[in-house]
C-alpha cells in the first residue's frame, strides 16, 4: 500500500492489485506508529472485490483479535503508513480489512489538456475495473470561453453521465482580469448584467442559491476552498480528495506549490499531495508530466480532447504556451487576439462583456502592453515615463501601484533582496551602489543585497533587479498585483488572505 508496487493508488481511494506483500501492524490506541513497537498480525495478498477492500492473511494466534482493530500500520519498501479500519470481516482462513481512505474523490476538469487527461485517467480506470461507483467531476463555468472549450466540456460529460456525478458552477465570483487600468476583476455570470452575457447558462448548472457559504465580495480561489468544505459535507465523507491536473513543467509557481509542501500538510508524505481542511486533501497526480506526455497519452489511448488545440497550433501557438484559460489573466493577453479569428462570434460579445478587451486584443503581445521589447520615449528615464503612466491612470489604480512601489523600495533600502554571488559581481562590475548583508533570515545561499532602485539594467538575471523599467512593464501589462516585478502582498492584501484563510481554518475545525 505504501508504494505503487504495493498498493497502486490507494490514497486516491482506488484499489489496485497488490504485487508485494505489505506487513498490518497492530496497534489498540493512537500513537506515533513510527516511534512504537508494534505486533504484526497479518500479511495483505491481494485485494479483495471492487469496493477497496484487501484480503489479509492473519499471522496472530487469534484471527479474532482483528475485531478490535481500529488502527494499524501498513509497511512498505517505501516506509510506513498509518491507516483507520473501517470494516472487518472474514472469508475462509483470510481476514478482509477495508480502511477509511477517501472515500470522496472529485476531479477538478476545466476543460484545457492538463484537466482533460486526468479525468480521463480516471474514466479509463473506472470503466476497466468495472467500479460501481461514481466520480465527482467539479467544473467551473466562466462564461466566457471558446465555444470549441464549452463543446469539449459538454461532449466528455454526456458521454460518461452514467458514472459521473457533475457539480457544474456557475457563481459571479470575482475573476481577475489585465485587460483594463480601471478595474482589476469581472464577474461571470453577473445577474445585473444578464442581458449582455456572452451566453446562456447550461441547463442543471449550480447557481449562489445552492451555496450558502457564498458573497459578493468571494473571489473564484476563495470560492474553490469553500466548494472543498461544502461537497466533503454534503457527502458526509470520511476523507475527500480532489484531483487537480497540474503539470508544475509550466509554472514556476505550480512547482513551488507542489515542491516546497510542509511534511505535516502533506498525505503520508506524497509530495504531490497538500492538505487544505480537516481530512480534505488536493493531489495533483500528473505534476511530473510534461505537455508532450500529455499529448502522446491522448494519441495512445485515443481520448477525447478540445479540439481548439487544433486550431491553435494550425495558428503557429507554440505548444507550450497554448492555454485555454479566462482569457483576461496576463498570461492570456498575447493570444487574446486569436478570439477574432477562432471564434469571432464569442469575441463580437465579450467586447462589451468586459472593460479593455478590444484594445488588450489588438496590443496584447506588443510593446504597447509590455510584451516583447519596451520602447523609452525619446527624451526620457524610466523613471520620468513611469511617473508619465502613472499620471495617467484613475486615481485608485495610480495609488495601487504608487503604495507597491513606495513599500519595495523601502525594501530594498533598509532590508535587501536576496541575490546570488554570480549577480552582485555583475552589479559590481556595472558600477552599481550596494551594500551586501552577510546574515538573512531567509532560507537560502543567496545574501540580502540593499540598493536603490535603478532605471534600468543589462544583465541577464535584469527580472531580480528592483528597476523603474520593469515597474513599467507591469502598468503597461495593467498588472496590478505586479507579478512581474515579484512584488509580495502589501499589508492590506496579506490582512485579507490572513483573513480568508483564518476563517477557512475555523470552518474546517
Amino acid at each position: 500500500m505504501s508504494s505503487k508496487q504495493n498498493y497502486q493508488n490507494t490514497g486516491l481511494g482506488l484499489s489496485a492489485p497488490c504485487h508485494i506483500p505489505a506487513y498490518i501492524n497492530m496497534c489498540t490506541e493512537k500513537r506515533n506508529f513510527m516511534n512504537e513497537d508494534m505486533l504484526r498480525v497479518g500479511v495483505i495478498t491481494s485485494t479483495h472485490g471492487i469496493k477497496g477492500e484487501v484480503k489479509v492473511f492473519p499471522t496472530t494466534d487469534d484471527p479474532a483479535r482483528f475485531k478490535k482493530l481500529k488502527e494499524c500500520v501498513i509497511a512498505g519498501k517505501r516506509g510506513n503508513i498509518n491507516v483507520t479500519v473501517q470494516s472487518v470481516k472474514f472469508f475462509k482462513q483470510f481476514v478482509i480489512l477495508k480502511f477509511k481512505e477517501f472515500d470522496n474523490i472529485c476531479v477538478s476538469f476545466s476543460g484545457g489538456k492538463d484537466s482533460g487527461v486526468l479525468l480521463n485517467l480516471c474514466i479509463d480506470y473506472i470503466r476497466r475495473n468495472n467500479l460501481k461507483r461514481k466520480l465527482c467531476v467539479y467544473h467551473m463555468d466562466y462564461e466566457i470561453q471558446y465555444s470549441m472549450t464549452i463543446d469539449y466540456v459538454d461532449r466528455i460529460l454526456e458521454a460518461n453521465k452514467d458514472i459521473l456525478d457533475v457539480y457544474r458552477v456557475c457563481v459571479p465570483f470575482k475573476v481577475t482580469t489585465c485587460t483594463s487600468m480601471y478595474q482589476n476583476y469581472w464577474r461571470p455570470w453577473d445577474p445585473e448584467q444578464r442581458d449582455i452575457w456572452v451566453r446562456k447558462m447550461p441547463e442543471g448548472s449550480m447557481t449562489v442559491e445552492d451555496f450558502p457559504f457564498y458573497t459578493d465580495a468571494m473571489w473564484d480561489y476563495e470560492f474553490q476552498m469553500h466548494f472543498a468544505k461544502w461537497l466533503h459535507t454534503r457527502k458526509d465523507a470520511i476523507r475527500s480528495c480532489f484531483l487537480i491536473g497540474i503539470p508544475t513543467q509550466e509554472s514556476f509557481n505550480r512547482w513551488r506549490s507542489i515542491h516546497l509542501a510542509r511534511k505535516y500538510q502533506m498525505y503520508h508524505n506524497y509530495r504531490w499531495t497538500s492538505k487544505i481542511g480537516n481530512d480534505i486533501f488536493n493531489a495533483y497526480p500528473v505534476f511530473d508530466w510534461k505537455t508532450t506526455d500529455l499529448w502522446v497519452a491522448n494519441g495512445r489511448f485515443g481520448w477525447d480532447y478540445n479540439h481548439l488545440y487544433d486550431l491553435y497550433y494550425k495558428a503557429g501557438v507554440n505548444i507550450e504556451r497554448q492555454r485555454v484559460a479566462s482569457p483576461f489573466l496576463c498570461e492570456a493577453q498575447e493570444s487574446l487576439r486569436l478570439y477574432k479569428v477562432i471564434d469571432p462570434s464569442t469575441w463580437g460579445k465579450m467586447v462589451g462583456r468586459v472593460n479593455g478587451v478590444n484594445f488588450t486584443g489588438i496590443y496584447g503581445g506588443t510593446h504597447a502592453m509590455g510584451w516583447q521589447t519596451v520602447r523609452l520615449p525619446k527624451g526620457y528615464t524610466w523613471k520620468e515615463f513611469m511617473q508619465f503612466l502613472l499620471s495617467t491612470l484613475p486615481e485608485t489604480t495610480r495609488r495601487n501601484y504608487l503604495k507597491k512601489l513606495t513599500v519595495s523600495i523601502e525594501f530594498w533600502r533598509t532590508k535587501g533582496g536576496c541575490l546570488a554571488e554570480e549577480t552582485i559581481e555583475k552589479l559590481r562590475k556595472a558600477g552599481v551602489s550596494l551594500e551586501v548583508v552577510n546574515t538573512t533570515n531567509y532560507k537560502t545561499h543567496k545574501k540580502p543585497v540593499k540598493m536603490d532602485y535603478l532605471d534600468d539594467i543589462d544583465i541577464s538575471e535584469f527580472r531580480e533587479i528592483p528597476t523603474y523599467k520593469r515597474m513599467c512593464v507591469c502598468i503597461l501589462k495593467n498588472d496590478h498585483a505586479c507579478k512581474y516585478m515579484g512584488f509580495a502582498l502589501n499589508k492590506e492584501e496579506a490582512y485579507k488572505r490572513d483573513k480568508i484563510m483564518e476563517q477557512f481554518k475555523n470552518m474546517m475545525l
